[in-house]
């Protein structure tokens, strides 16, 4: 199978438990599907009345088959600390996720610059359309469900990434999974700013071209004394999901894109972007 298709399969197993609550006992195959695989995390068998969204994601990675690049857990710090060892956590709340990463939430997020609390909750990303992300939660409400939230919204703690390159038979998605703080390895075909974007302007997602003659830096970020990764030639595309840092007057785009092979996100002046 492909990437894009091992994702995709997650996600659909994920959705076949959508309903499942504790109220009429169906949310009970989750967890003996959890239980069932072992070792168990820690030891600990998870019981019926416990809170189970990090029981229910590692159940779904466990039916797919996956377990080799998705640690299972039964506790959202537990599991963060898991993918942590493997490289493949990422902290940065501005981070664009694919179908079938996992995002982190913490309620006690006040919505201001990047969230560092603990984690409290744990879905599986469904899709993302623009800025608009929809996940797929167990213990929501007591149930398997869907949430809609934006990138970069308040409450997320970040992102637990599998690694669906590794057990790909061969790479059907352009999709990557870099890091924006050196808390996970950095895929050689990727590079991503360090910076997180400051603002939000729904206004300003879109395509952009690049306008400059001799070509425009993408940096690592906002602000010309920022390292560059490449130069984009005029004409290129980049695209912006409405995040961006002002410096003085000028609007540095948080944009991605992909350059002779490599996927880049980072900064761009609005200056030489045209939409």
């Amino acid at each position: 199978m492909t990437e894009k298709e091992l994702r995709a399969k997650v996600v659909s197993i994920a959705e076949k438990y959508l309903g499942c609550k504790e109220s009429n006992g169906s949310h009970r195959k989750i967890i003996d599907l959890y239980n069932s695989h072992k070792p168990l995390a820690r030891g600990y068998p998870v019981k019926y009345t416990d809170a189970w969204c990090a029981t229910f994601v590692s159940a779904v990675f466990i039916e797919a088959g996956l377990t080799e690049i998705a640690p299972t857990e039964c506790g959202c710090g537990a599991m963060i600390n898991l993918y942590k060892k493997i490289g493949r956590w990422e902290e940065n709340d501005a981070y664009v996720p694919s179908p079938g990463d996992v995002v982190m939430y913490d309620w006690q997020d006040n919505g201001v610059g990047d969230n560092t609390g603990a984690a409290d909750h744990v879905g599986i990303v469904v899709s993302v359309s623009g800025n608009s992300i929809k996940v797929i939660e167990g213990n929501m409400s007591d149930a398997v469900g869907y949430r809609t939230l934006r990138v970069n919204g308040k409450y997320i703690r970040g992102y637990c990434l599998p690694k669906y390159s590794a057990k790909a038979g061969s790479t059907g998605s352009n999709t990557t999974t870099p890091p924006s703080n050196g808390s996970a390895s950095k895929p050689a075909s990727a590079k991503k700013a360090s910076e997180a974007a400051r603002s939000f302007n729904k206004t300003l997602a879109g395509t952009y071209v690049v306008t400059a003659n001799v070509g425009l830096h993408i940096r690592n970020g906002a602000g010309t004394g920022k390292a560059s990764f490449a130069v984009l030639p005029k004409g290129t595309k980049v695209a912006n999901y409405g995040y961006y840092t002002l410096v003085g007057n000028i609007k540095w785009l948080y944009v991605q894109v992909t350059y002779k092979g490599v996927t880049y996100t980072g900064f761009c002046s609005s200056q030489y972007l045209k939409k």
